[in-house]
């Protein structure tokens, strides 16, 4: 292939796709080159189960989908996509049948939690409130906030564990497990530093923007990405494994949605020996063991609030979830673990035939794990939903290997691209000015192994491209 490029984009997750956006926006010649045969990363939905029974393999709920401070703005109800939102953004279910929801209201989910209710106000109501002013800088690498007064509240929530937190502001074991549901998204133990932030930001976006998730399955989001890229005059190469950059067309510069063991096998790269290895020291995280299910009807969940909500958090008391969730990185799994459950057809039924409906959950395990968690993951929903098993009609179960398989960045079946522990949080994958860039002035990483790290926001290949841009054509920005 002759043709030459401003900038090539090798591998077409979220972040990848984000960063050819943007740098196609500014005018530049771009193409992405994708090993996959149908673009997504882990974004994309299939029939995994039985004929006509939508399922997303990998993302299913995409909070920040929304609440990105880029992709938000890109016009992609244009190319078919369509949000659904829920009456409950998440729910958190307990032993005696009720349940704790979080609505897009802060002050109707605050009125569930009794005597916590002024320090859950006290807790999110100024984060909620100062959304706007922190979302760029929560979302990007480590520098001069726009916004220093707020961000250093935020820090000063945000940095201690989720347990001292939780204990710290609420006195109710339930409201601690409430706020435990979305900090467990972390993959962190919860006692571990910076553990509080996940559930801080991810409990602010649900009272900002609800947790929505695509009408027709996640890969509509990417698929509306894709038109979106091409209407701008971007070329997408799919079934492109790169094993040397050398045998790609020539560019001024090269953007890798790629961890940093993959970068490394990517030969004719000029890295140095000393970033090599710091590269190679790069830590994992927890992987996920995931579940999908054809149903005869809805998970019959006692809540009546678990049945309004798409996402739901299971874990029966907060000692069960610390457990859970320290367990998985001493390779000690429980038989009562933290189950993220998914739940769509109650509120879009054109993933299903008629009449039934889909399930979709997962576990944090260890990392590389191959152990069958289902009847694990299927006895914790029946706690919360007792007859969800005579429901089933049939099940798909994929333990880390599978996910790596159906999508290499998934390296030991860890979907955040990395551990978002306190030393990897913003200097991913290692500490420099820029995490973006490389010794090799031609190349950049912009994977979720950078900063901010996991989830589908793109903001990881926005400031990526942000920084070819300024080095390369700086008179574009």
């Amino acid at each position: 292939m002759s043709k030459k490029y401003d900038a090539i984009v090798i591998g077409c997750g979220s972040n990848g796709i984000a960063a050819a956006i943007r740098l196609q926006q500014k005018g530049l010649n771009t193409a992405i080159f994708e090993q996959s045969p149908v673009p997504g990363g882990a974004t994309k939905t299939q029939e995994l189960t039985l004929p006509g029974f939508k399922h997303d393999v990998g993302s299913a709920i995409l909070p920040l989908g929304l609440a990105s401070p880029f992709f938000r703005d890109l016009p992609l109800q244009d190319h078919g996509l369509e949000w659904v939102f829920p009456e409950v953004a998440y729910a958190h279910p307990f032993t005696d049948g009720t349940a704790h929801a979080c609505y897009k209201d802060i002050h109707a989910t605050a009125a569930q939690l009794g005597e916590d209710k002024d320090e859950y106000l006290n807790l999110i109501k100024p984060l909620l409130d100062n959304w706007d002013k922190l979302n760029k800088d929560l979302l990007g690498p480590l520098g001069i906030p726009d916004h220093p007064l707020q961000f250093m509240k935020f820090g000063l929530k945000a940095l201690p564990s989720a347990r001292m937190i939780a204990n710290r502001y609420f006195k109710n074991e339930k409201t601690r497990m409430f706020f435990y549901g979305s900090a467990a998204h972390s993959t962190l133990p919860l006692t571990s530093l910076a553990s509080a932030s996940f559930g801080l930001v991810l409990t602010t976006s649900a009272h900002k923007y609800n947790w929505p998730f695509p009408k027709g399955g996640a890969g509509k989001f990417f698929n509306a990405l894709v038109k979106h890229y091409e209407s701008l005059g971007g070329e997408i190469h799919t079934g492109h494994f790169v094993q040397d950059i050398r045998d790609l067309p020539a560019a001024y510069a090269y953007l890798f949605d790629l961890t940093p063991k993959q970068l490394l096998k990517v030969r004719g790269l000029n890295f140095n020996s000393f970033y090599r290895k710091r590269m190679q020291s790069y830590k994992y995280g927890a992987g996920v063991f995931k579940m999908d299910w054809a149903l005869s009807e809805p998970i019959p969940f006692t809540s009546e609030k678990c049945r309004k909500a798409a996402t739901v958090h299971l874990g029966f008391s907060q000692q069960e979830i610390e457990e859970s969730e320290k367990g998985i990185h001493e390779k000690n799994m429980t038989k009562t673990p933290y189950v993220l459950i998914a739940q769509h057809t109650p509120f879009d039924p054109s993933r299903a035939p008629e009449g039934k409906h889909t399930a979709w959950a997962y576990v944090h395990v260890p990392n590389g794990s191959t152990t069958d968690y289902s009847e694990v993951i299927e006895d914790q929903i029946e706690r919360a939903a007792p007859g969800f098993k005579d429901t089933i009609l049939a099940r798909s179960s994929m333990n880390t290997v599978a996910m790596e398989q159906f999508d290499p960045n998934l390296i030991g079946g860890d979907i955040n691209g990395g551990k978002q522990d306190i030393t990897q949080l913003f200097t991913r994958p290692v500490a420099r000015l820029s995490p973006y860039s490389t010794p090799d002035p031609r190349v950049y990483i912009c994977s979720s192994s950078t900063p901010p790290g996991g989830g589908v926001h793109g903001m990881c290949g926005f400031h990526a491209a942000q920084k070819a841009l300024k080095d390369h054509f700086k008179e574009l920005l």
